[in-house]
């Protein structure tokens, strides 16, 4: 894989459109327009986590990323959960994003977006990643750069076509409330709104996943995070910003008249024709988004089969050097988020249950790995690969963990939205199942046990007592 293929990886896994576009609605309603500083603001603090795992996977260009990271950092116990607490996330959110995607495929082929051609949809496009995935990580990396190019090429003109020709508004409005969290703080409401950003910048990890599968990592993957993270962010925030100021009332929004304004921006702008080719680029990013996440989900499980951590290690474990991927753990990432999307024919607030665990369990695995690399710093860890922040390490490390730390209160925090308890406090429920599964499966099987890969010898002490 290149140094652009890579990139490319990353940043379809992080996809701007898939975000912005799934999250557009709730985020304006919430926050009003000021919601865009949002996409500055968590572009940030994921810049900072960023930063931390470039040094590390400069350190352990290991296939896998936060799982042998994590286990080199720390140890076997805290590596086996954070990869599987990982792995559960990338799994349901390629669920998320392959459901997602099922509006946008009635829209365009003229069907009534009911749960049943959702979940076909859904179900039609994980098959299309898995066999594209198969085919090796040559086509992967043709096909990320595919989807890169069409999803920057396509928010870059859609963007500029709204601005010049659909605009409603000048930039002052980013600046105003419009009403939004009227009778409460601001902060509240622009904290809700801001989940938008802390859905979208995640994706930049996957660069490291891919590890042995590119030349010189220890420069070109921290490199590659970076990249990821300046390029999604500023096509997110121009994709945006290009839909706030096409919003004709933002009132209608805030107030739940107009419950999907990016369709009615599009079709606005570019009539009903010009729309669904709008939705062809749209559908192009949700593609080439599960893709990636299938391909990061791979890299974990092969990775933790290799060690002989996971059920099933045997076969997740074998690896096909003519197509350079893992086959049996390609597969296990097309059909268990399949069965997710089955099971979720029985409830129509399904999207939602499913996504409740995604966004926050990546949080929970990257912060994992940069509370790691902060305890290893602070008992004489000293990043020796070929990228370091040198004296700049410590600080942006525990900013990257105060950072994190924000982000998983503010998807934790309940908001009242429904009469349904359950869903209000659905991030921390499923969080504690997730969590509550792992502990259970370490106990009864101690599956950390297993495998003699190096773990916790990134710290002087112990890399000396264990001979590494």
């Amino acid at each position: 894989m290149t140094f652009w293929g890579n990139v490319s990886l990353g940043f379809t896994y992080l996809s701007p459109v898939v975000g912005i576009y799934s999250l557009f609605a709730a985020a304006l309603g919430n926050g009003g327009p000021p919601m865009v500083w949002a996409l500055v603001l968590v572009g940030f603090g994921q810049w900072l986590v960023a930063s931390v795992f470039g040094e590390i996977v400069s350190n352990y260009p290991v296939a896998g990323g936060v799982y042998p990271w994590s286990r080199r950092l720390w140890g076997r116990k805290w590596g086996w959960m954070n990869g599987w607490v990982y792995l559960v996330a990338l799994l349901i959110t390629i669920a998320s994003v392959a459901y997602g995607a099922g509006p946008f495929v009635a829209a365009l082929l003229g069907l009534e977006s009911g749960t049943a051609a959702t979940v076909t949809c859904a179900l039609v496009l994980i098959a299309l990643a898995t066999v594209l995935n198969l085919m090796g990580t040559k086509v992967l990396s043709v096909v990320a750069m595919v989807g890169l190019i069409a999803e920057l090429g396509g928010a870059i003109v859609v963007g500029l076509w709204l601005l010049i020709f659909n605009r409603h508004h000048d930039l002052g409005v980013i600046f105003q409330t419009f009403g939004a969290g009227e009778g409460q703080s601001y902060f509240w409401a622009f904290a809700a709104a801001a989940l938008i950003g802390i859905f979208m910048y995640y994706g930049f990890e996957a660069c490291g996943d891919v590890a042995e599968e590119i030349k010189n990592p220890g420069v070109q993957i921290p490199k590659a995070m970076r990249m990821t993270i300046y390029i999604g962010g500023a096509a997110g925030v121009f994709i945006c910003l290009s839909l706030v100021l096409a919003v004709p009332d933002f009132g209608a929004v805030i107030d739940g008249t107009v419950t999907d304004p990016v369709t009615e921006v599009l079709l606005a702008g570019f009539g009903p024709v010009g729309y669904k080719l709008v939705v062809c680029v749209v559908l192009i990013s949700f593609i080439s988004c599960v893709l990636s996440l299938q391909a990061a989900a791979s890299r974990l499980a092969y990775s933790m089969g290799r060690d002989g951590i996971l059920p099933g290690s045997t076969f997740l474990a074998r690896f096909s050097h003519k197509r350079h991927v893992p086959p049996y753990a390609l597969v296990v990432a097309g059909v268990l988020p399949a069965i997710v999307i089955l099971a979720s024919m029985g409830s129509d607030n399904a999207l939602v249950y499913i996504i409740s665990f995604a966004a926050m369990g990546m949080y929970l695995g990257f912060q994992m790995v940069v509370l790691a690399a902060l305890r290893a710093r602070l008992k004489g860890w000293r990043p020796a690969g070929k990228f370091t922040m040198g004296a700049w390490g410590l600080p942006v490390n525990i900013g990257a963990l105060i950072w994190g730390i924000l982000g998983m209160l503010n998807m934790a925090w309940p908001r009242p939205v429904n009469d349904s308890w359950v869903a209000d406090w659905m991030v921390i429920i499923s969080t504690a199942i997730v969590l509550g599964l792992g502990l259970l499966y370490m106990a009864i099987a101690k599956p950390y046990l297993k495998g003699d890969a190096p773990a916790g010898d990134a710290i002087p002490a112990a890399a000396a007592l264990t001979g590494r």
